[in-house]
């Protein structure tokens, strides 16, 4: 399944506070309410987050927005697959510097 990075931002948000509204979402994430209207509707044609309606809320626009068990599974493999690669490049850096330190040394 192809992710980009703002419907993870979106999964983790929502994992953080269900009760958020799009436009909460929007400026936490400083995106459009309609891009958060399309990546919600993204993510639950995916089944990855369902909605639902406080139904006893005057306010039938709010709404709750849940993982559903897929949701919470790929937001875990994303969030794996981004740690291995940020120690991959952390690797990669710290031996650079150590061959820039010691190509410096041999100089000297």
């Amino acid at each position: 399944m192809k992710f980009n990075q703002e419907e993870f931002e979106i999964l983790r948000e929502i994992s953080k506070n269900p009760k958020s509204s799009q436009r909460k979402i929007a400026g936490m994430l400083n995106i459009s309410v309609g891009k958060i209207n399309y990546c919600l509707k993204a993510l639950r044609k995916k089944g990855l987050i369902k909605l639902k309606n406080f139904t006893r809320n005057p306010k039938k626009t709010n709404y709750l927005y849940i993982l559903t068990a897929k949701g919470i599974s790929e937001k875990t493999k994303i969030t794996i697959n981004f740690m291995k690669r940020s120690m991959q490049e952390y690797d990669e850096l710290k031996n650079e510097l150590k061959k820039d330190l010691n190509n410096q040394k041999n100089k000297s």
